[in-house]
């Protein structure tokens, strides 16, 4: 039995998720994946509940992917079909989490990196301390951004600063992030958790149906051509996965020194 990690706590119609490795990176592993996708999926049926809050652990929301995880490395040994299937991982996660009835805040404290910006961008609103940063380096890494948040991304900030944060992977703090719609409310290092708590006692006071409606419909008029828009960035990563870019990507970054790309 792999070690959970997460744990859930509930209290007057509100859920508190934390997602917590124990470690300073609290990276995304194949495992943390499952056990995160499978958390929110309790939530879908579930008329009790009117918010979900999301958190990581004090330092860090996440790193991103777990780049050293046996089973992330073992996947690209695999033909093509097997791929295909394992790399639905992390879009499964972020669907889960967006299709959720009630309100999701995300409660980020540090940096929030790559698959956990993902993540974040699936739920429906973000608080972000004052030291946190939102960082997409996946470009930069040899990859294209995919686990469908290209056009979650854009419905929150545009379509240019999209580009700046998935394709020139600049470094958003919490304050450009308010700026930009991509972070909904500020908060004191360590009180993000309280903050975004703010946000869920409104929602559990408000009716629990005709609000779950109301999430519906904005997500709905948002993201009506997500699927259209998203649908071939898990094939375009598992092209990239066999290209040079993309090891290189992956190798300067685990030997801490600057990539030397040639597209191929």
């Amino acid at each position: 039995m792999a070690d959970s990690f997460i744990t859930v706590e509930t209290t007057d119609r509100i859920a508190t998720v934390r997602f917590d490795r124990g470690d300073k990176a609290n990276a995304l592993s194949i495992e943390a994946l499952r056990q995160l996708t499978e958390v929110a999926r309790q939530f879908h049926a579930c008329p009790d509940i009117s918010a979900v809050i999301l958190t990581g652990n004090s330092r860090n929301f996440s790193l991103g992917a777990d780049l050293k995880d046996p089973a992330r490395a073992g996947q690209q040994d695999k033909g093509l079909s097997e791929r295909r299937i394992a790399l639905r991982a992390g879009p499964d996660m972020c669907e889960a989490w967006e299709k959720i009835d009630a309100i999701t805040v995300m409660a980020i404290e540090g940096w929030c990196v790559g698959g956990g910006a993902a993540l974040a961008v699936a739920c429906d609103l973000r608080v972000m301390a004052k030291s946190a940063r939102v960082y997409i380096p996946e470009v930069a890494r040899g990859m294209n951004m995919s686990w469908g948040s290209i056009p979650r991304i854009t419905a929150l900030v545009g379509p240019a600063r999209a580009k700046r944060l998935a394709a020139l992977c600049e470094k958003v703090d919490a304050d450009t992030a308010l700026n930009w719609g991509l972070a909904d409310a500020i908060a004191d290092d360590g009180q993000a958790l309280a903050r975004a708590m703010e946000f869920a006692e409104a929602a559990a006071a408000l009716p629990p149906t005709a609000l779950k409606m109301v999430k519906r419909d904005v997500n709905v008029a948002a993201l009506a051509l997500s699927q259209a828009t998203s649908h071939r960035d898990l094939e375009a990563f598992a092209l990239m996965q066999h290209s040079d870019d993309y090891a290189e990507g992956v190798a300067s970054f685990l030997q801490g020194r600057d990539p030397e790309f040639t597209g191929d």
